[in-house]
């Protein structure tokens, strides 16, 4: 029975130190270190796994490339699963926070997850950087800037002036009409009004600025009245399984505008009526830029595929935020923030980043085309 006793006892001892060996790849701090932990909270299950999955490639990269220090401090890292759900978002922010004592997160990828982490970050004086969210309300609150709050994606915004720009000045442009849907107030709306502006002030006309509702599926109306009116462009700002359907509708209707999106548009294959078409995107594994070429070797060299948009803005938010705490060499939140917000033509792959004075990052856009169902990289744009 005393030796039954024992081999239990070694039983469960071994399989504590498996456990904690298990819990994290990197060597404990030694007692003398100076350590901050920095955490992950991403879709890491449920509707947006895949998506999760590369952004935690991505963010798991950048620390790995840092050595796992950087200034004085020992980087630790925790990773938590929001399952695209802004409860289970703002519980693992809570967590993070009053559990773990971590000085900054990275995340997460979408708007609703994204906003319940800002607030409870800033509440509590946490840095947090957002990798793909890029509603304004981010870093906003009620027009006031969230101190803490920054991302690496630019604004939804950003890029409703990008692709006026560049409808005028690459496409030559004269005319548009611009369909959107009207229930996404966020997203569809504030690049539809965006590119409207930014058209008009520059020389172009609107001859119809047109919406629809989240259901819709029967475009003829409004389309009919667009194709009497003939414009250079048609701007699309939804997602590209609606901006596909109006295109299909549009061209039965012998609609010949040149058809524009925004970064919804980022998709694997093309229907063949969307041929031909332009949007704007964070970024392109295409760009010849060296950034891009050696980000795009690293992750295909590690994780066997070559990485979205997505894991690249995490892996910007994650660099963003590893290199403020080397040039602060700091643990504290508030001077973190503060190099944070201090940066200046940082070099991330998706382009050079200096922070405006609402954590936004000024930087280039990439301009993709829908070419033989798949989308080619043609320039990148300032603002």
């Amino acid at each position: 029975m005393l030796r039954s006793r024992l081999y239990m006892f070694l039983a469960v001892l071994l399989l504590a130190l498996i456990a904690n060996g298990c819990s994290s790849s990197k060597e404990p701090a030694q007692p003398s270190e100076k350590v901050i932990k920095i955490g992950f909270i991403g879709p890491l299950s449920g509707d947006m796994k895949t998506f999760g999955e590369s952004t935690k490639n991505a963010f798991n990269l950048a620390v790995e490339q840092s050595g796992g220090r950087v200034g004085d401090y020992k980087i630790e890292t925790i990773i938590l699963d929001d399952r695209n759900d802004a409860a289970e978002a703002a519980d693992s922010a809570t967590k993070l926070i009053a559990e773990e004592k971590i000085k900054a997160i990275v995340g997460s990828l979408s708007h609703r997850t994204t906003f319940s982490i800002s607030q409870i970050a800033n509440g509590n004086k946490v840095v947090m950087i957002a990798g793909t969210a890029t509603n304004p309300g981010i870093t906003l609150e009620n027009g006031v800037r969230k101190d803490f709050i920054f991302r690496a994606c630019y604004i939804d915004p950003y890029q409703g002036t990008i692709a006026a720009k560049f409808a005028l000045n690459n496409l030559k442009a004269k005319t548009a009409a611009v369909l959107y849907n009207r229930e996404d107030s966020y997203y569809n709306t504030g690049l539809a009004a965006t590119f409207k502006d930014s058209f008009t002030k520059s020389g172009g006309r609107i001859l119809a600025f047109d919406s629809y509702l989240q259901n819709d599926n029967d475009f003829s109306e409004m389309l009919n009245n667009i194709a009497k009116l003939k414009p250079d462009v048609l701007y699309l700002p939804d997602h590209y399984q609606k901006a596909s359907l109006i295109a299909k509708q549009a061209r039965e209707k012998k609609i010949n505008a040149i058809f524009i999106g925004g970064d919804g548009w980022d998709s694997t294959e093309y229907e063949s009526t969307m041929e031909g078409g332009y949007f704007t995107n964070h970024f392109s594994a295409n760009d010849p830029r060296p950034e891009v070429k050696k980000w795009v070797g690293d992750y295909r060299d590690k994780y066997g595929s070559v990485p979205d948009a997505r894991a690249t803005l995490y892996y910007d938010a994650t660099n963003l935020l590893l290199n403020a705490i080397k040039v602060s060499n700091s643990g504290d939140p508030i001077v973190i923030k503060e190099a944070l917000q201090a940066t200046k033509d940082f070099p991330a792959v998706s382009g050079k980043i200096s922070f405006d004075n609402d954590g936004n990052p000024v930087k280039p856009v990439a301009v993709m085309q829908v070419k033989e169902g798949k989308q080619v990289y043609v320039t990148t744009m300032a603002p």
